[in-house]
């Protein structure tokens, strides 16, 4: 008995050295579900990830009391945030890859299974219809599950679709067989990643599904939402910046337009509230076609006036 607790104990001082050396070395860890899959597929996914990224079984109290030991030697309290983490079937994923990159690599691994009595369905099961190729001594199944069926040369045929199991569900035993004897495997299985930890912080799995393009939409609307708050308590910040000098700019424009204080920006609004035919000239230029009538009146305006200022070289003739 002793030589056995004796082997049990330097097990578990390999093992606190191994996951010390692993927290040592990396700073990213996915922590990944690894309910029914067999050790031949973990070893596929092993040899998949060879190079960067190591992956580490053991028991939740064994990690747990590891990373505890680790965090008083080195003092980094941060990777205590790993503990609550370590609930149920799972292992640890040390990478210095890309997050992203690993969790879509263990995903390729995934396998199919049946159905199995007992099992919580992953996902909803349908029953396409079609002709099943059993014959018409096997119809008992289809009527335990009420599924329409009709024979059909010789063989029994589904007529229509059928929610045979839903998402959540655990799995009976007559749809177990059933699906047998269809040969469906409507399951799969493999590493689910469940948490990444990433030097200090814990990340939900969907944070790893974000490509550059939602990560840029999501400033972007933070941005404006900024940028908006901003401009309702007049707050001045660079989001808001542009806007409050075309609104500033407008003001001036207005109370320009409104007496006789004059800019330079505001010299051609003013020209154009004097002589309102220069409104009209300037739209007829602007929306000729060209190559059309109204190319030649474009020339000849061009001719006798000066070539006119857009209302954006106004307001951009601000910031130069």
């Amino acid at each position: 008995m002793a030589v056995g607790r004796g082997a049990r104990t330097e097990k578990k001082i390999a093992y606190d050295e191994k996951l010390c050396k692993l927290l040592d070395i990396y700073n990213q860890i996915l922590i990944v579900g690894v309910d029914n899959v067999g050790s031949n597929q973990l070893q596929g996914i092993r040899a998949g990830l060879r190079g960067d990224s190591i992956i580490l079984m053991g028991k939740n109290t064994m990690m747990k009391r590891s990373i505890r030991v680790h965090a008083e030697k080195t003092g980094n309290t941060a990777i205590l945030s790993l503990i609550p983490l370590l609930v149920g079937n799972v292992g640890l994923i040390f990478t210095k890859g890309d997050l992203k990159e690993v969790s879509d690599e263990i995903a390729k691994y995934k396998v199919g299974a049946p159905a199995r009595v007992g099992l919580i369905a992953q996902i909803d099961v349908v029953v396409p219809p079609g002709n099943t190729g059993l014959d018409p001594s096997q119809t008992s199944f289809f009527q335990v599950l009420n599924i329409p069926t009709k024979i059909n040369k010789g063989t029994v045929e589904i007529t229509t679709n059928v929610d045979l199991i839903k998402k959540g569900d655990k799995v009976g035993s007559s749809e177990a067989a059933l699906l047998s004897k269809l040969g469906l495997r409507p399951f799969s299985y493999g590493l689910i990643v469940k948490s990444a930890y990433d030097n200090g912080s814990v990340l939900s799995p969907d944070i790893l599904e974000l490509t550059e393009d939602d990560v840029a939409l999501k400033f972007a609307n933070a941005l404006a939402n900024v940028a908006a708050v901003a401009l309702s308590i007049s707050y001045p910040s660079i989001a808001a910046a542009p806007s409050m000098f075309i609104n500033a700019y407008k003001n001036v424009l207005a109370l320009s337009v409104a007496t006789d204080y004059t800019f330079k920006q505001a010299e051609k609004i003013k020209e154009f509230l004097k002589d309102p035919s220069k409104f009209a000239s300037t739209v007829a230029a602007t929306a000729a076609p060209s190559g059309g009538q109204a190319a030649p009146a474009k020339e000849e305006a061009k001719k006798e006036e000066p070539e006119e200022e857009s209302d954006d070289d106004l307001v951009s003739g601000l910031f130069d």
